[in-house]
């Protein structure tokens, strides 16, 4: 489910009701711990965190016109869904996050690639997700973006 809200806020506000006070805290969340560099943005229908093109010229090698995504988050049918792309690049990130998971959520880890899927809002674990922000910075998502998804 994409969304053709073209501001974060309208995002939240078109999101359904029982949803919109965690996204507005996944948002706060994120802000408040993105590393320095990354920009906040509408990006394929998400919330998104992306290296601008101003640090980045060349964009995202999929579309190079869009600025190089990192991570996103997006309220979909049965769940509110995080996506990381540094989990799935970093295989020391993803075990790291694997591992930390279960001391702050009672429930199963539902994880893809890069994406992690909260069914109940009231277990969307802020603090973990809060670390988690904070563990890469725009010049390491580059660097590693560079070197392994890029090719």
């Amino acid at each position: 489910m994409t969304s053709k809200a073209t501001t974060p806020e309208e995002y939240i506000q078109k999101a359904p009701e029982e949803r919109q006070e965690a996204l507005k805290k996944l948002r706060k969340t994120i802000q408040q711990n993105l590393p320095k560099g990354f920009e906040e943005g509408m990006q394929y229908g998400m919330i998104g965190y992306y290296v601008p093109h101003s640090a980045y010229p060349a964009g995202y090698h999929c579309k190079p016109e869009e600025p190089l995504p990192f991570m996103s988050f997006a309220s979909q049918k049965n769940s509110v869904n995080l996506y990381h792309s540094g989990i799935y690049a970093n295989k020391k990130l993803h075990d790291w996050f694997v591992n930390e998971y279960p001391k702050h959520v009672k429930t199963k880890l539902d994880m893809g690639k890069s994406c992690v899927r909260f069914k109940k809002v009231e277990n969307i674990p802020y603090g973990l997700i809060a670390e988690l922000v904070q563990k890469m910075s725009m010049e390491e998502w580059i660097s590693i973006y560079e070197e392994n998804i890029k090719r």
